[in-house]
């Protein structure tokens, strides 16, 4: 499947709201490769792809990880959303034809993150919180961030602001994201 046809198959599979983040979260992860040396189609595909499975309903989310044999942490049972990371990087050979290591591991660790993310993964990460569609407090910061300083400098300030927010609503903090931070704080 070339890119036009991926983007045709997820246009058909989401609501227009996901369809449109996920083009604006592929724009700018393409940015984002220009400015630190990423190969762009990756990051392209990554970002258009990387909300894929957000065509099934949070309650429908578990049932897809455990098809795919993908394991759920007590934080991921209470919170099923996150799933949707999981089953795209496995969604996207399936449905989409992308067999790439580097791409289903960003599309994986694009929603709490990891210990020792790759250039890539940290654009997936970040070009999901900063796309142009994305409205909330704090994120002209982070676009400007995007502008000047250094990718681990971005990613720790977004990890931190994603902690932050967690605990301000009362919810679980995934501990994929404490020890993504963790892991830039102990090898600056």
């Amino acid at each position: 499947m070339n890119i036009n046809e991926m983007a045709r198959e997820l246009q058909r599979r989401l609501k227009r709201g996901r369809f449109v983040h996920s083009v604006g979260v592929a724009n700018t992860a393409v940015k984002l490769a220009k400015r630190f040396g990423a190969d762009e189609t990756k990051a392209y595909v990554a970002g258009l792809l990387h909300d894929c499975a957000r065509q099934f309903e949070n309650d429908e989310l578990p049932a897809q990880a455990e098809i795919r044999g993908i394991a759920i942490d007590p934080v991921e049972r209470a919170m099923p959303l996150l799933l949707h990371a999981y089953i795209g990087a496995k969604m996207i050979r399936e449905v989409y034809g992308v067999d790439d290591a580097e791409i289903s591991q960003a599309i994986w660790r694009h929603t709490v993150g990891a210990a020792d993310m790759t250039t890539l993964d940290k654009i997936i990460y970040f070009a999901d919180m900063i796309e142009p569609h994305r409205n909330y407090p704090g994120v002209e910061k982070l676009r400007d961030l995007a502008l000047s300083a250094t990718l681990d400098e971005i990613l720790l300030t977004a990890l931190s602001e994603s902690i932050i927010f967690v605990v301000q609503k009362n919810s679980l903090v995934h501990p994929d994201t404490v020890a993504a931070r963790n892991f830039l704080l102990l090898n600056r």
